[in-house]
């Protein structure tokens, strides 16, 4: 599983019509196994991607419960939190995403969905970390 799609690009009016088309028949699949761990991610990433980011964050905490092993679902989780401005709750799962093995750093100092929490004084010490990671 990538790590989400960012919300940088302006989706023009067709684009929007079907995204939430996808939207649409994704939430029906979902609706009928709550647990379809590929479809909630799709969810997820389109909701992100229509700037439906609470929505978008409770998909991803359902999928933290439903894939506590995986570092992936962490990144995206924080980069939710980043979205809706829970600094603290973004801090946590970016260091769960590391602690379980999360290492494109590239990708994290650019990741426009996690740009807030760069600027949050809380992000500090997670540079730190991944410094000491990178040695």
């Amino acid at each position: 599983m990538p790590a989400r799609k960012s919300t940088k690009k302006k989706l023009t009016s067709a684009e929007q019509r079907d995204l939430d088309t996808k939207i649409q028949f994704v939430e029906g699949l979902v609706r009928r196994d709550p647990d379809y761990v590929d479809a909630l991610q799709l969810l997820g990433d389109h909701y992100t991607q229509r700037g439906r980011f609470t929505e978008g964050l409770h998909v991803d905490e359902r999928l933290a419960r439903l894939e506590p092993g995986n570092p992936l679902v962490f990144y995206n989780l924080a980069c939710s939190y980043s979205l809706t401005d829970e600094f603290d709750r973004a801090y946590l799962a970016l260091s769960q995403a590391i602690k379980l093995g999360y290492r494109d750093f590239k990708w994290l100092a650019k990741d426009p969905d996690l740009k807030k929490l760069r600027t949050h004084p809380v992000f500090q010490e997670l540079k730190e970390k991944i410094r000491r990671l990178k040695k």
